[in-house]
């Protein structure tokens, strides 16, 4: 079977812990015969990251989310100054390019496996409640072997196998040959043509022997 490219969501690590994790996961998908793609991570470009990620989406069959603590703040206020402000402790949230890219993603028809780190603010598209399952593990790979998160791979990869191929790219007139040009057209519009091109050859030795003729 030729293996897929899937896209990888995820920030830089901070922890040995995390990197740990995050090349547990892309053994896991090679495994699986998945090549794992990230922007700044395995692959690179020399455009702006937003461009590089949505030229290597076009690319890809699925997306991978790793939502892993990029921020933590010990306390905090959550709509200060309004009648529903409320008190923070604890706050751990994800890198702002896990919703960036899992959105992109959606929006291109890309099945997602969102795997994110126990404890993170729920929020965005790391939350429950979306088209796709959102998995809560300790960054552990053996977090990577339950039956949870076999069974929701395996259902994944399976949507990336069933989705359809994208279509070859239609060639443009100019690539054509005559042949083609002509194989395409229906009869009426074949028969117009050949009487045209009639006509254009008459005009051209009506024209030819004027031009002689007068010489």
């Amino acid at each position: 079977m030729n293996e897929l490219n899937v896209f990888v969501s995820v920030g830089g690590t901070a922890t040995e812990k995390q990197e740990a994790f995050v090349r547990a996961v892309e053994d896991r998908l090679r495994s699986e015969g998945l090549v794992p793609h990230t922007v700044g991570r395995n692959t690179f470009s020399a455009d702006a990251p937003l461009k590089a990620v949505t030229a290597l989406l076009d690319r890809c069959s699925g997306t991978v989310v790793i939502a892993l603590e990029r921020t933590y703040f010990a306390a905090g206020i959550e709509k200060r100054g309004g009648p529903k402000e409320s008190a923070l402790a604890e706050v751990r949230l994800a890198t702002p390019w896990n919703h960036i890219e899992a959105a992109m993603s959606y929006a291109r028809g890309l099945p997602l496996l969102v795997i994110v780190e126990t404890g993170l603010k729920s929020e965005g598209l790391i939350e429950r409640g979306y088209d796709w399952y959102v998995q809560w593990v300790v960054p552990d790979a053996a977090a990577l072997t339950s039956n949870e998160f076999n069974g929701v791979l395996a259902s994944w990869k399976q949507k990336m196998l069933d989705a359809p191929k994208p279509a070859a790219p239609s060639k443009t007139p100019a690539d054509l040959t005559v042949a083609e040009l002509l194989g395409g057209l229906k009869p009426v519009q074949l028969w117009s043509v050949l009487v045209a091109l009639a006509a254009l050859v008459a005009g051209a030795f009506a024209l030819g022997g004027r031009l002689f003729g007068g010489a």
